[in-house]
Formats: C-alpha cells, structure tokens, sequence
C-alpha cells in the first residue's frame, strides 16, 4: 500500500477553476450546480472515506468494495450514484510479471471520486487525459469517469503489447539449436511467467465488457453527446478481449511446441547413443570371439590379429558411414 494523499480538482462550468485545495473545502462546493468536482484518494484512512461517504451519500456496499482489494471489475447502479471498479495494469519485462491496481469511482451528479491504494499507479496520466479533452468536462461526471477508463483501457492495451512481444521473443527461442540446459530453464520459467501474467490480465479485462455495456446500454440518463465516446471505448474494450483470446492460443502454441521439440531432440540423442552403441559392440564382439579358449584361423599367428582387426576397423567404418547418412550421428 503506498502513501496516503488526497487530490483534488474543481471546474465551474466546464472551465477548471482550482485544484488540490484543502479535503475539508469539498463540503463548500458540493452543492453547486456550476461546478463539477473530482475527489482522488490514494490510500484513504477508513474514517476519511467514512466522512466523504456521509456528506456524499454513498453506498455502504460500494465503500466496502472500494476498500476491497480483489473486487471484479464491475458497474453497479445505486439511488444516488454510480459504482466503477475497473484496474490498472503494468507488466513488469525483467520477471514477466503482472502487477495490478484496482482503482474505484463514485459517480455522482456534480462529482467524481476516485479510490487507489498504490503510489505506482500514474493518476497524473488521468489528469492529463481530462486536460487533453476539456471539452467534455462540461458534461459532467459522466466526462470523467470516461477519462479515467479510457486510460484504463489504454494501460490494458500496453500490457497485451507487451505480452505480445515477450511471445514472439520466446518463439525465436525455441528454435535454439543446441540450446543449454541453464536457456531451457530460462526458457521455461519465462513461459510460466507470461503464461500466469496472461492469466491475471484475463481476469481484469473480460469483465470489462460488462462495465461498459452497463453504462453505455443500461444507464438512462448518460449525456447523448458523451454515447459515442463510450461506444467507442466499448469497442476498445472488446478489442483487448478479442486480442487476449488469440495471446491463450499463442501462449499454448508455444507450450506444445516446447514439448515437441524436447521430445525431437530426445529421439536424436537417442539415435546418436544407440549409433555409438553399435559401433562399439562391433570391437567387443570380434574380440570375443576370437578370446575364444579353442583354436580358431589364423590361432597363433600374427595374420590372424591382423585379420581381426581388419574386420573391426572394417565394420566400425561401414556402420559410422551408415548412420552418418541416416543423420543418426
């Protein structure tokens, strides 16, 4: 958990008027019809939020899941607000691990509130997304909690990416040639890695199609000017389902063919040590022949060990020459 802190933002019709004035202030403009107000909090002591939720008329339910830490993804609808729960995403390159922030709003008529609770988490990209599109704040909360998810989806879209190239960046490796038994181990904890990475990514990213299908189909009163932005966003969203869809089957791919060309190298090593097997039973196997406690051509004489070793030298050349062109050895 990272650092508490409280940030704040007012616009007075559409035009941003002050920021990260005092907690105690908000009471002095929550009432305003002229003004539109943000709330972040990053790490709330659960007295701060109880107080915020008191003067805002929170749900208790939606302040119970805020503080949670491995809620869904999720939008519901209450008398007085709406309740967002959606997460952040970074993919770490070095491990290949996945960390994750849930991040919750509270959206009300003339506010937004947000909740976090790790510093990791960049709300000044939030800032600057809402800079960049100040127009639409004069359309309310609405306007925000779409910022907010738009760089939501964005961070998601960035960490499939990722997953995307750390993939193509282990297909080149499995083709190794004579990969060492230290790559096949980095190899395959890189692939577990990506492959529980994935599996985290999933869990936040399907369920977004919910949320926004929530807002932009099921909420009535969801300005008509700001319709086409969520729709869009909708569509971003079902992209970045779509895309971890086709990653599982990478991810998959890339495990198969791990195993099969473990068991192709498997087959060579054994071609090449039943190879050299032969050939070396062809030396024992004159030898023992001629070790033989009876008399046999060439007993005694010096060209019956030349014979033999003739026939040795012979029969190793010709069984080497075979399997080297079988690609046995």
């Amino acid at each position: 958990m990272g650092e508490s802190y409280v940030r704040t933002r007012l616009w007075r019709n559409g035009v941003l008027e002050k920021e990260d004035f005092p907690f105690d202030d908000i009471s002095d403009y929550i009432g305003q019809d002229d003004c539109l107000l943000w709330v972040g909090l990053c790490a709330p002591d659960t007295h701060r939020l109880n107080l915020l939720a008191g003067e805002l008329s929170l749900a208790p339910q939606a302040i119970e899941d805020a503080m949670g830490h491995h809620e869904r993804p999720k939008a519901s609808k209450y008398e007085t607000h709406t309740y967002l729960s959606a997460y952040a995403l970074e993919l770490i390159r070095d491990s290949g691990d996945l960390r994750s922030e849930q991040v919750s709003a509270f959206v009300l008529p003339h506010a937004l509130v947000t909740v976090h609770n790790d510093t990791w988490f960049d709300i000044e990209a939030i800032l600057r997304r809402w800079d960049e599109n100040a127009d639409l704040t004069k359309l309310g909360a609405k306007a925000l909690a779409y910022g907010l998810l738009d760089v939501l989806v964005d961070g998601h879209f960035d960490v499939i990416q990722a997953l995307d190239d750390e993939l193509e960046a282990l297909e080149d490796d499995l083709f190794d040639v004579n990969p060492s038994m230290a790559d096949k181990r980095q190899l395959q904890r890189r692939t577990f890695a990506l492959r529980k990475s994935l599996v985290q990514a999933r869990r936040v990213i399907l369920p977004m199609r919910e949320v926004l299908n929530t807002i932009t189909r099921r909420d009535t009163v969801l300005p008509e000017a700001l319709r086409p932005y969520f729709e869009d966003l909708y569509d971003h969203v079902l992209r970045a389902a779509e895309w971890t869809e086709s990653l599982r089957d990478m991810i998959s791919s890339v495990f198969e063919t791990n195993l099969s060309l473990q068991d192709a190298r498997l087959n060579t090593i054994m071609k090449q040590l039943t190879s050299w097997a032969a050939i070396i039973a062809i030396p024992t196997a004159v030898t023992g022949f001629y070790g033989q406690n009876v008399p046999y051509p060439g007993f005694g004489q010096h060209w019956g060990f030349y014979s033999s070793a003739g026939i040795m030298v012979s029969l190793v050349v010709v069984l080497y020459v075979t399997f080297k062109r079988k690609g046995w050895l």
